[in-house]
């Protein structure tokens, strides 16, 4: 009887506090989840878009596509050289002079007088050292901006893939802490019965109201997160809409290439490599140029020069119907030749050699970066396969875990802190899932990143026992 009377009296705050609790936590969640589900249009992303969508829509691209664009035309302007220029002057076009010319010993002359005097010249340069040199620079810049293009394009669609399997991320999470949430909820219910039975303690309601409330508070943050990764993934692919993807993970594929074959496979086709290579080629041309400048320059040209004219001119009376003409034409092959210039070609020749010299250096480095990073990559996505497999195992026994502590509970020979141990259990195995087939898929495009090879459909099986091929990442 003492008892009922002590609990009526402990239950009193409770039941006054968990109504004004519930309901303020309502509200709260409501105002909460309003600002993060302003609608908007929305439109569906596929995967297998995102490449379409960067190359379309991202600003960055546009503007590296306008550099190619420019390293184009500066190319056919350096080999417009090889051809002919055709020049045309005329000075004073027409020009009138007029004037008197007064004489003491003799008669006064005037003069009155329009006059043209076009030149058309043709020059075609037969030997030009520096000619070649910079065509071969154009050509290089040329390759460099193209290559530059796809460097970007590729890592821009890797960030947006990057930034798709995060949001997917996100709604495994927010799945995950509602499911926590969800697991929190019983347990309060489970503890208030129990409590208003009289077999159980005012400890263990409050312990899974502190869990519940830090449960929603988990969700909450979750939420907050993937509306941010949304924003990531809109700003990257430029698009002003809602984000409807597939929420559900999955692998997105599998690697049956060994670590020789990737790092082969890398070395060969990586762009910021060969743009090393090009980036050589165009120090060598730029050194090579500093010396013919010093060498002879030989063309031919074509000068024809003609004047025309009407009046007089020097003429004691003007005759105004007097008219003149006359051309010349010549043709002349030319050499010039710039014998010294205080040996400042020579210096900066020298100075491009050192930078060439350089470029040697650094192809090294980022060859030993390559390799670092695909290995790097390599082996991440092994860890990953196993980590999948690991939390996989893990989420099974952890909910039988759970399932056997609720009946232990159920019965009185367990306490809830038992329960709430498991059930926090089963959410951490949760995420390490949810973060290991995250990274395995990052894992998988960084590698067709950086070796060029294709992600595979089909999961090529490495294992003779069966038992093995069921426990192994083709299995899932």
């Amino acid at each position: 009887m003492l008892r009922k009377i002590i609990n009526t009296f402990l239950v009193l705050p409770v039941c006054l506090y968990l109504p004004s609790y519930q309901a303020f936590s309502k509200e709260n969640k409501d105002n909460f989840d309003k600002v993060l589900e302003e609608k908007e249009d929305e439109i569906v992303i596929k995967y297998s878009e995102i490449n379409d969508i960067v190359l379309e829509n991202n600003q960055e691209l546009k503007y590296l596509r306008n550099l190619v664009e420019a390293s184009t035309y500066s190319l056919k302007s350096k080999i417009s050289k090889r051809y002919p220029s055709i020049d045309l002057q005329a000075t004073g076009f027409p020009n009138y002079v007029s004037g008197k010319n007064y004489s003491s010993n003799g008669a006064t002359t005037k003069t009155s007088k329009f006059s043209a005097n076009p030149t058309l010249t043709i020059r075609w340069d037969l030997i030009d050292h520096l000619r070649d040199s910079e065509i071969k620079i154009g050509k290089d810049n040329y390759k460099v901006a193209v290559n530059n293009f796809e460097i970007t394009r590729k890592d821009l669609i890797q960030e947006a893939k990057s930034r798709y399997h995060k949001l997917q991320k996100s709604f495994q999470e927010v799945r995950n802490k509602k499911f926590a949430v969800d697991l929190s909820s019983t347990s309060l219910k489970d503890a208030m019965s129990k409590f208003d039975a009289g077999i159980g303690t005012k400890f263990e309601v409050l312990e899974a109201e502190a869990q519940l409330a830090r449960d929603k508070q988990s969700l909450n943050e979750k939420k907050v997160e993937l509306k941010i990764n949304e924003l990531n993934l809109k700003e990257i692919l430029n698009i002003n809409k809602n984000l409807k993807i597939k929420k559900r993970q999955k692998l997105i594929g599998y690697w049956n290439y060994n670590l020789n074959k990737n790092i082969k496979n890398g070395l060969d086709k990586n762009l910021s490599l060969k743009n090393i290579k090009l980036q050589q080629s165009i120090k060598h041309n730029q050194a090579n140029n500093y010396l013919n400048a010093n060498r002879p320059k030989i063309y031919i040209s074509n000068t024809l020069s003609s004047s025309f004219s009407k009046g007089d001119s020097l003429s004691v009376a003007i005759d105004p119907s007097k008219s003149n003409s006359n051309y010349t034409n010549t043709l002349s092959l030319n050499f010039s030749w710039n014998l010294f210039d205080g040996g400042q070609n020579k210096n900066s020749y020298k100075s491009k050699k050192s930078e060439l010299k350089a470029e040697e250096f650094s192809y090294e480095n980022r060859q030993n970066i390559l390799k670092t990073n695909i290995s790097r990559a390599y082996f991440n996505l092994k860890l990953n396969e196993e980590k999948i497999l690991s939390s996989l195992k893990e989420i099974s026994s952890t909910e039988e875990s759970l399932r056997l502590s609720r009946l232990r509970y159920d019965i009185g020979i367990s306490t809830l802190k038992d329960v709430l141990v498991r059930q926090k259990e089963l959410s951490i195995a949760r995420s390490k899932n949810i973060d290991a087939i995250y990274n395995y898929n990052l894992n998988l495009d960084q590698l067709e990143r950086l070796t060029f090879l294709k992600i595979n459909n089909n999961c090529i099986e490495k294992y003779g026992d069966s038992n093995q091929k069921t426990n192994s990442i083709c299995s899932i």
